[in-house]
């Protein structure tokens, strides 16, 4: 039976707030591919920022365990 996996803002190996960590372990992958992919969101589309900041609000801290 699997785990249910939640999303939540990462306490460990962020960089600033989390999300990309956080979504990184969601996803199993690397923080850096996430981290990637909002830089390029943010290069190309512009709205990579956006999204951050909305992530960072919209997506709650890991609880303490």
């Amino acid at each position: 039976m699997e785990k249910n996996k939640e999303l939540y803002r990462a306490k460990k190996g962020r960089w600033l707030f989390g999300v990309c960590a956080g979504m990184a372990e969601y996803m199993e992958l690397s923080p850096m591919i996430v981290r990637g992919i909002f830089l390029l969101m943010t290069l190309f589309f512009g709205g990579g920022f956006f999204v951050y900041v909305a992530s960072i609000f919209m997506i709650p801290a890991k609880p303490e365990v």
